[in-house]
């Protein structure tokens, strides 16, 4: 599956549509986010993860869906199920991110 990027406009009825997401907030000015960029994308393409929304959100761009998740530094990596928020993480490293992902199964 492609990942969606989402904004303040739509953030609630992507979360509140998709029964499990994963959210990825990032800045254009941040180098871990672009590097791991190019892992998230495989990750949503993993078919162990079907039925799994991913999105971006540029965390700058739409303090709305920041706050939702409680985002305190970048990237920033959040999981939501049943439109409520489970877990955020801020990490750079793969292994976290999949572990944060794998609770949604």
């Amino acid at each position: 599956m492609a990942v969606i990027t989402s904004t303040d406009n739509d953030f609630d009825d992507v979360i509140e549509q998709n029964e499990k997401v994963v959210i990825k907030y990032f800045a254009d000015w941040c180098g871990s986010c672009k590097l791991f960029a190019p892992k998230y994308k495989r990750l949503s393409e993993d078919d162990q993860y079907n039925g799994i929304t991913f999105l971006e959100v540029n965390a700058e761009e739409n303090e709305f869906a920041r706050r939702k998740s409680g985002v305190n530094n970048l990237p920033f990596f959040s999981i939501f199920k049943d439109g409520e928020l489970v877990e955020g993480v801020a990490t750079s490293k793969e292994e976290v991110v999949v572990d944060l992902i794998n609770k949604l199964n």
